[in-house]
């Protein structure tokens, strides 16, 4: 069987299977795949199959269903939000809570994801609203599982202290591995670095900077009231939370894109075989602006004509007598 025949049985396949389950075709996990390709009867690759190509999760990046930026890193876009605790007080203020004093313990209730780049329409969502137990959160825990464990970089807000750590909480919990190593961008740790903004709150920084998309504020259900509505299985409600959900990603991608000439955090190159600069915001227009000079050396500095963000050559300009007649403090 050829790689490209097998490519076209794997397409087919895989868009049954997740028509099947209800699923985007980015988290189908390889069990499923394998299980209802089977009882469904279709034309399928089997595990040997898979792995002589490369395995499932190739197999799947190759059918481009996972949107890149610029052919270069995966770059994950996402948000959770979590359920509250439900406990015993006695009194509306200053509690301290025992954990005999817990009835209900948090879990996460809804995420969204998209991949940096991706069309609008690509914007993936899931929670908890049909879920027999809420509290039993192992379904959408495990697509979110698949999108980090395919990622090479993840951009949340707050996400660092937050979101990553409440994920991370709730898979070892389940009894699952960590995904594959991933590096992180947090936009609130940006604002905080670069910038002295009024507020560095998803809602401020989104309002000022952003054209397109805003965090939104909650319609009907105003604060704590949607959560608790949708825990008492209001639909209407959850639907609001879905939006929610999705205009976070969505503003949070244009937030960044924003703030991502700041930010030298990460270097997108390095995930890149092609050897031309490409500046992260994909393009490669670049003009000389002056020189960077450091204790070692002088460098050319290069400006992204579209985005302004800035890099600097690596060849030292110094001549080999002045290298040599430098002294450095120690």
């Amino acid at each position: 069987m050829t790689n490209k025949k097998a490519l076209s049985i794997f397409k087919k396949s895989i868009k049954k299977v997740a028509k099947k389950v209800g699923k985007y075709l980015q988290v189908v996990s390889e069990d499923e795949y394998l299980k209802l390709s089977k009882s469904l009867k279709l034309e399928r690759l089997t595990k040997s199959q898979m792995t002589k190509l490369g395995g499932y999760r190739q197999l799947r990046r190759d059918l481009g269903t996972d949107k890149r930026f610029n052919d270069g890193p995966k770059v994950l876009v996402y948000d959770i939000e979590t359920a509250p605790m439900l406990g015993y007080v006695w009194s509306m203020w200053d509690n301290n809570l025992g954990l005999n004093m817990i009835k209900h313990d948090w879990y996460v209730l809804s995420w969204s994801a998209k991949w940096l780049g991706s069309d609008e329409s690509t914007v993936m969502y899931m929670d908890q609203r049909y879920a027999k137990d809420m509290e039993d959160d192992r379904r959408i825990l495990e697509a979110m599982w698949e999108l980090l464990d395919e990622c090479d970089i993840v951009i949340t807000q707050n996400g660092k202290k937050f979101d990553q750590k409440k994920l991370n909480a709730r898979f070892i919990l389940n009894g699952m591995q960590p995904p594959s190593s991933y590096r992180h961008i947090d936009t609130l740790q940006l604002a905080k670095r670069h910038f002295g903004f009024t507020s560095n709150k998803l809602a401020y920084m989104t309002d000022k900077l952003c054209t397109k998309y805003k965090k939104l504020d909650h319609a009907k259900f105003s604060g704590f009231a949607l959560w608790k509505e949708c825990l008492d299985g209001n639909l209407e409600a959850w639907d609001e939370m879905e939006l929610y959900n999705r205009y976070d990603v969505l503003s949070l991608e244009e937030l960044y894109g924003k703030l991502m000439p700041w930010d030298n955090s990460v270097d997108f190159n390095v995930y890149r075989d092609e050897t031309d600069t490409i500046c992260s915001c994909g393009s490669k227009n670049f003009m000389k602006n002056g020189y960077r000079r450091t204790n070692t050396g002088i460098f050319a500095r290069l400006k992204c004509k579209k985005c302004g963000a800035e890099t600097k050559a690596k060849f030292n300009e110094l001549s080999k007598a002045k290298k040599k007649a430098l002294r450095t403090r120690e």
